[in-house]
């Protein structure tokens, strides 16, 4: 095991049992009202009657308000906090699995370790897709979806759902093929947390109604014709199997909120069905679609489509992944991450990428610590004990010049904080799960920045 994993994982062990203890409401719940109760006075039995309700005094009729109140918080606003909730603090540790599992990844494997590497990543991007999905399916009856424009490295993400469709065929002994056409731009703005959620969701139903044969992914920008002269571009993703294949009234009722294709399908396999209808409403937000089709010779493919901006990769950044990520070397990071398990994460990949990070455990702190040290940046999470990041962020940049105006990395596993991040100042914003490239990436673009600034 390599040396800078041996300390990481001692000190998982060592700290994973010190969880953050959620946070509960202050506000307390109005007091419960006990059903009056008459007795008959002929049969002596216990009865209740409108007529006790009809006698209350006029001044009570603001009650209904209260309760009226209450179910409101109970309703799809609190599933949606909550769900919310949920998606920062399982992509913390989520991070940390894709994190390590990547960095073993670039370790000297034997084919049978790489296959358990490839297992564990791909299990892990799967449930941050899972996490994207629901919160999405808590706001379908709102205002719709904010889709997020980042820029990101577009072949590297198919390439990665390529690597998760493999080791999950793999797995379950079926072949997989993955072609990446040498057309698609390689980088691009566009929602990837989102489009990664969505293609992890349709390779796991391929493999889940396959049970023997072959699953492909091909990846492709749609012809040139259909190119908008915005610099926008449609991109194809297309998963076949060979599987249990379905007929034309099972795909109409595919999409639908809560449905399967058909009663024995749901029974044989499990699952919700709501992951479906999910990728629909995110490929229609992304300003694409997603449909299904019967394969020649058995089968369905899937064809998700979006639209996404082509984009120029960063100066100095390869042209795709390869082995290596763009790194500003020896930076001095603060780091504000009260997760036991989120500090050892991050400080892996801090030191992989050559950098070194200091650790405070609330925001209140870090005003006063960047005065004390030359840091050349600072990563905040959004959530934590005490003031919010975004409070933290405000305090950091009403300092005195240059403390004031030093490189601020929002991190958070609700994408709906960058909003209120960049407001408060932040310079760039990740969501978690965050990958060392996609880290390595936001501090150079956002150093630089700051540097040419000055």
């Amino acid at each position: 095991m390599p040396c800078w994993l041996r300390g990481g994982v001692t000190e998982i062990m060592a700290t994973s049992s010190r969880g953050r203890r959620s946070k509960r409401r202050a506000k307390g719940a109005p007091p419960k009202t006990r059903a009056a109760k008459t007795r008959d006075s002929k049969t002596g039995k216990a009865k209740t009657g409108k007529a006790r309700t009809a006698a209350k005094p006029r001044h009570t009729r603001a009650a209904p308000k209260t309760s009226a109140k209450s179910g409101a918080r109970s309703g799809p606003g609190m599933v949606e906090t909550a769900l919310a909730a949920f998606a920062h603090e399982v992509r913390t540790p989520l991070t940390g699995i894709l994190a390590i599992s990547n960095l073993l990844a670039t370790s000297e494997l034997g084919e049978r370790e790489r296959r358990w590497v490839d297992t564990i990543r791909a299990g892990a991007e799967h449930l941050a897709s899972l996490a994207t999905l629901f919160v999405d399916a808590a706001r379908s009856e709102g205002p719709g979806l904010e889709i997020r424009q980042d820029f990101f490295d577009l072949r590297t993400l198919a390439r990665h759902a390529g690597d998760s469709l493999a080791g999950r065929a793999a797995a379950k002994g079926l072949r997989a093929s993955v072609e990446i056409s040498g057309k698609l731009p390689a980088f691009a703005v566009g929602d990837p947390v989102r489009l990664r959620a969505a293609l992890e969701n349709l390779i796991d139903n391929a493999v889940k109604f396959t049970e023997q044969g072959s699953i492909e992914l091909r990846v492709a920008p749609v012809p040139a014709a259909k190119r908008r002269a915005d610099g926008r571009i449609g991109v194809a993703f297309a998963i076949s199997d060979s599987g249990i294949g379905l007929t034309l009234a099972e795909v109409k009722r595919l999409f639908r909120p809560f449905s399967q294709a058909n009663v024995s399908i749901a029974a044989r396999f499990g699952g919700s069905g709501l992951g479906l209808s999910s990728v629909k409403q995110l490929a229609r937000a992304m300003g694409g679609d997603v449909v299904a089709a019967q394969r020649s010779g058995g089968g369905t493919t899937f064809t998700l489509n979006v639209v996404l901006v082509a984009a120029e990769g960063p100066a100095g950044a390869p042209a795709s992944e390869g082995t290596a990520a763009p790194s500003s070397q020896g930076l001095r990071l603060l780091s504000v991450e009260d997760n036991p398990f989120g500090r050892v994460v991050l400080n892996t990949i801090l030191t992989e990428l050559g950098h070194h990070a200091e650790f405070i455990g609330q925001g209140e702190g870090a005003a006063d610590r960047l005065g004390q040290g030359a840091f050349d940046a600072v990563l905040m999470d959004m959530v934590l004990p005490g003031i919010s990041g975004v409070e933290a962020i405000k305090r950091i940049r009403a300092l005195p010049s240059p403390h004031g105006r030093i490189v601020i990395v929002g991190i958070s596993g609700r994408a709906e904080d960058e909003a209120a991040a960049r407001a408060a100042g932040a310079d760039a914003f990740l969501v978690k799960p965050v990958s060392p490239r996609a880290l390595a990436t936001a501090l150079l673009e956002a150093t630089r920045r700051a540097a040419a600034a000055t």
